[in-house]
């Protein structure tokens, strides 16, 4: 279907960006996301998903929101409908255990869906030799001298 938008839409991801730039844009989302910030005198890490969860009524939506881009990206990287599905089931349980009113924004801070997700795309990568970049082939080789 061609449209206005249509390149925007359906480019792959080879044109805009190298895989590794996109993997580090998305670790760095999923980073501030869920663990951006540490409580002082702790080991708790918590990111800008619990602080925009405090936000009684649309602070989950926005955080859902947010979160769905890097299921966006990672259908563009290629994984497969049933790691997206794992990754749509991660956000919508965040989402769901956030929308408690006080219990659900503390275990908000330690389900940590964005990281989750983060960790999914990169196994797919690694299992399927996706990390290295587009046109350029990762293979063993030896060197073989001519015989005299």
């Amino acid at each position: 279907m061609a449209g206005p938008y249509s390149a925007f839409i359906e480019r792959p991801i080879a044109a805009s960006a190298s895989r590794a730039e996109t993997l580090a844009r998305l670790d760095a989302l999923s980073r501030l996301l869920d663990t951006a910030f540490v409580v002082p005198g702790t080991r708790i890490r918590f990111g800008v998903d619990g602080l925009i969860g405090l936000v009684p009524g649309v602070g989950d939506l926005i955080s859902a929101a947010l979160s769905t881009y890097l299921i966006w990206e990672a259908r563009r990287l290629g994984l497969p409908v049933w790691k997206i599905g794992r990754m749509v089931a991660n956000v919508v349980f965040d989402t769901a255990i956030g929308a408690v009113p006080i219990l659900g924004d503390a275990a908000d801070v330690l389900f940590k869906a964005n990281r989750r997700n983060m960790r999914i795309i990169r196994e797919h990568l690694e299992q399927h030799g996706g990390m290295a970049e587009p046109g350029v082939i990762d293979a063993e080789y030896r060197v073989v001298e001519p015989s005299r």
